[in-house]
């Protein structure tokens, strides 16, 4: 394999990374110039420094919790600066006064939380507090609030996060994984018993990690509705859309009881299943980066009731299809009622709810492609408290 060979995966990923991340950096550019000239302006200093890195630090981070992450910073500089103050009182600018305002500010952040930027910027602070004089820490105090306003304008006024973005987003890393745990559950049960399941571990490994990404991106997703202006009102779509992330922690355990079920078969029920496991896997790769679009929805919908009218119920593995078919369903909208009945083939009527939808979407690539007909919604996919704690579908005939 020449070189070439071996630098075009890297440069591929690089250039792919470029792309994603041009418009975060032209924000934090434009933010921290804003920051300097600001700070410069109003107070007067010839190099306010703190404010284009509290600036840069707070938009630094996850969409959905960059205005934490510029309070969090200024709440770290004026912890290192008030305790610097008093411990140069005490101590003087010696070796035991940067001791003392470093531990009484890390011992200060901990009581107040403990996030390591916190933490970081108290200690940081209170080191060149004591080291500089405190009436040049306060005036970093003044530097980093001009740089925490402008980083809360960008965030939170002129580019908020967009909350169904952000669940979308974290919501379709999962059903990528799914989706490749059960492709190589097919492969591996198609191939004969020669062929290890083991393959698909990885993937449900990676998914079951993701859903920890999911939850923060709930509440991230929370925050953003809190505090950003222009989504103020319109919580009960990003309620809707978290009840639904919600859902694939339950459709996760499906797809592990599918691959534990596929292990434990001989090899004639494994080609027989095969097929089925298959169609599972596309049906999941195809909601992912479409989670917006209710024809996509609405047609992976219509494709689970097909799989559901083709089972056999003499099968045993079955009623392990049927769990994860019902848990599908749910996800894209469909009632729990709907859903029970088309899983056992009493019901041919399939109906997708308009998924979630926010009046004045951020560009984003989870959110460029509504239609008119996915605007509004209902409540027909919230089924908290039903079904019965998440029976198995009785099998047909039952």
């Amino acid at each position: 394999m020449t070189l070439a060979h071996k630098l075009t995966p890297a440069l591929s990923a690089a250039g792919v990374r470029v792309g994603r991340g041009l418009w975060p950096v032209a924000q934090q550019t434009a933010a921290a110039a804003v920051s300097w000239g600001l700070a410069s302006a109003v107070t007067g200093h010839q190099a306010p420094i703190f404010a284009p890195i509290t600036t840069l630090v707070a938009l630094n981070a996850d969409r959905g919790g960059r205005g934490s992450n510029a309070v969090r910073f200024v709440i770290g500089v004026i912890l290192g600066v008030v305790i610097a103050s008093w411990a140069t009182d005490l101590l003087g600018h010696g070796v035991r006064a940067v001791a003392l305002a470093v531990a009484l500010s890390l011992l200060a952040a901990l009581i107040i939380g403990g996030e390591r930027i916190i933490m970081a910027q108290a200690g940081v602070n209170a080191i060149v507090a004591v080291v500089t004089g405190t009436q040049a820490g306060f005036a970093r105090v003044i530097d980093a609030l001009f740089g925490a306003a402008v980083a809360l304008v960008f965030s939170q006024v002129l580019f908020p996060a967009h909350p169904l973005a952000l669940l979308r987003r974290a919501e379709s890393a999962i059903l990528a994984d799914l989706s490749a745990a059960l492709a190589w559950t097919a492969r591996a049960m198609a191939a004969g018993p020669g062929d290890s399941l083991d393959w698909a571990r990885g993937p449900l490994r990676a998914a079951y990690a993701q859903l920890a990404e999911l939850s923060e991106a709930r509440d991230r997703a929370t925050v953003a509705a809190v505090r950003a202006p222009v989504w103020w009102g319109q919580r009960e779509p990003i309620a809707r859309e978290c009840d639904s992330a919600a859902q694939l922690d339950l459709l996760s355990n499906s797809c592990l009881t599918v691959t534990r079920t596929a292990i434990a078969m001989d090899t004639g029920t494994r080609e027989a299943f095969a097929a089925d496991v298959r169609e599972l896997s596309e049906i999941l790769a195809s909601l992912v980066g479409n989670l917006d679009r209710r024809a996509v929805r609405q047609h992976a919908a219509e494709r689970v009731a097909a799989l559901a009218r083709r089972g056999a119920e003499a099968q045993a593995w079955w009623p392990a299809v049927e769990l994860l078919l019902f848990d599908i369903l749910v996800f894209l909208g469909v009632g729990p009622g709907d859903a029970d009945l088309i899983v056992r083939d009493q019901h041919t009527d399939v109906r997708v709810a308009p998924p979630p939808a926010l009046n004045r979407p951020v560009p984003q690539r989870f959110s460029n492609r509504r239609s008119p007909d996915e605007k509004g919604g209902n409540r027909e996919g919230d089924h908290r408290g039903t079904w019965k704690a998440r029976r198995a579908p009785r099998r047909r005939g039952s």
